[in-house]
């Protein structure tokens, strides 16, 4: 039928489009590099930092930070922002706290053991409006700083983090700077090894480009300064998304101001070691873009920007429509397999894109002072994974398109660094024990719904592969295998993870409950 025809033509030459914007960025990375720029370290002209022997001539800075039920982390967080190196006298901490747990009361008693040598409000919200946004946004009503930095939680800020970004507002148009996120737990899991190589992608080589040529970029919600007069200029934070983060950045760029990359300072981050966990930050992310999208998309068109530069932004905003896209391209194989289609012969060109995003990844990794597991099997279960998480970030895009609102949905922390669980085991445990004690946590996630229609995906091309090899359709049989593979690799995690989790739980009990007949 030529509705199927049309539908699979447009979803392979979006698809394509989308890769060949990985493979610009990529390509234009190495031009920086042939040209000589040390991506490692920041140009010369670059370095500017703030001289703060005198208190009185450094500028005032207001150190968020936005806290949700964050008990394994908050103690954390709070002793490194109070260790940032900057004249005491001219720096506000506020610990924005929406928690309903015992969160409040850690980071009371983290506060009471650094208040002495800086000075730290303690907000404590009871109707969490607008969620994080909300927190942020009720927080600027009491702020003395002339700037703003923002750290979620399973951050942890170096203490040299204001000196080495103040400098860079001496440019009265940037109205935030943005830091490379680094990672404290790369190496807990093959998950995590993964994700780390995903945002390396995104800080690397994307952000990077993106500064360069002047094109659209956004501050990433965390580890970043924002300017309070551009914040206030660009009409503050909105809670109509879920990524207010990217909304700010796009109404702060189209009010005039820019922001400002700098790949040489990184914040180093925990990552999410729980898959649903993963699958919860991803789809609060696809969804707040595409909202986004929908929301800041006809004033970007409709501004006085260079069609180049929409182009980019209007890419940047919607790249998670590939997922959709994607689904609909593996839903629409068998059809036109069976009616032998002259198009699956007319596209297999478009599919040359397909290698802009794993480009871009391996560049990442060769950029990389020291590359942490096999470089070929991290791309590998990265590639995976993203395949795998189409279901879920298309659900996400789907809810955003209709319009269904929903909370602001916290990527659950568990203070993992490395192979261990900081606050929660001895050094005398055995690593296996370190390794799965966030299982017992109750911030840990049950099994995700949506893994039954990852398990139904991964059957449908499964045997669609099955029929490819059969019928010696090859041109298709790669793109079917990454399918089969991806959902069956995300739905594998996933009910391993549950099971873990029941299993570490069950045990957790036992030993509970032995201890209290002994008591007894």
């Amino acid at each position: 039928m030529l509705v199927f025809d049309l539908f699979y033509l447009a979803s392979a030459f979006l698809l394509a489009i989308y890769g060949f914007n990985s493979l610009f960025h990529t390509w234009f990375y190495w031009r920086l590099r042939r040209r000589n720029f040390d991506l490692a370290q920041p140009p010369p002209e670059e370095e500017q930092r703030v001289d703060t022997d005198d208190w009185r001539d450094v500028p005032m800075v207001t150190v968020q930070l936005p806290i949700y039920n964050e008990r394994h982390v908050a103690a954390r967080l709070v002793q490194a922002v109070a260790r940032l190196d900057w004249p005491h006298q001219r720096l506000e901490i506020q610990v924005l706290d929406d928690s309903t747990d015992d969160t409040t009361q850690i980071v009371e008693k983290a506060i009471a053991r650094v208040a002495l040598n800086v000075q730290i409000d303690h907000i404590h919200r009871t109707d969490r409006i607008g969620f994080k946004a909300g927190a942020l946004q009720a927080g600027l009503t009491s702020a003395r700083g002339e700037f703003v930095a923002i750290f979620d939680s399973d951050f942890i800020p170096p203490a040299n983090f204001l000196r080495a970004t103040i400098g860079h507002f001496a440019d009265k148009q940037v109205g935030c700077v943005q830091t490379r996120w680094g990672h404290i737990n790369p190496a807990s899991s093959q998950l995590t090894l993964a994700q780390s190589l995903g945002i390396d992608g995104h800080f690397v080589v994307e952000q990077y480009v993106r500064d360069k040529i002047g094109a659209f970029l956004n501050f990433n919600g965390t580890a970043g300064l924002w300017r309070l007069s551009c914040m206030q200029d660009a009409g503050g934070w909105e809670h109509d998304t879920l990524t207010e983060d990217l909304d700010l950045s796009y109404r702060a760029q189209l009010a005039g101001w820019r922001i400002a990359y700098l790949p040489h300072v990184v914040t180093p981050a925990e990552l999410p070691v729980q898959v649903d966990a993963f699958k919860r930050q991803q789809f609060r992310w696809a969804k707040g873009s595409i909202q986004t999208a929908i929301k800041l998309l006809p004033r970007l068109l409709r501004s006085q920007e260079p069609s180049w530069r929409k182009l980019l932004g209007t890419l940047h905003l919607t790249n998670y429509l590939v997922h959709p896209l994607m689904i609909i391209n593996l839903l629409l194989l068998l059809p036109m397999i069976l009616r032998q289609s002259p198009l699956l012969y007319w596209t297999p060109f478009l599919t040359t894109a397909a290698i802009g995003p794993p480009l871009m990844y391996w560049t990442a990794m060769l950029t990389q002072e020291h590359v942490i597991g096999n470089k070929f099997r991290r791309l590998a279960v990265l590639i995976s994974l993203g395949t795998g998480l189409s279901v879920n970030n298309t659900k996400a895009v789907a809810e955003a398109v209709i319009g269904i609102q929903s909370d602001f949905q916290r990527t659950p922390k568990f203070a993992v660094t490395g192979q261990s669980v900081a606050g929660q085991l001895s050094a005398e445990q055995p690593e296996r024990e370190a390794a799965a004690a966030w299982q017992t946590s109750t911030y840990a996630l049950a099994k995700n719904p949506v893994v039954w229609i990852e398990v139904g995906f991964a059957i449908y091309a499964s045997l669609l592969l099955l029929y490819c090899l059969q019928s010696g359709i090859w041109w298709v049989i790669t793109w079917v295998l990454l399918y089969a593979v991806g959902y069956s690799y995300v739905a594998y995690l996933t009910f391993v993870q549950a099971w873990q989790l029941q299993r570490a739980r069950l045990i957790a009990l036992r030993a509970k409950t032995l201890k209290s007949l002994t008591v007894e």
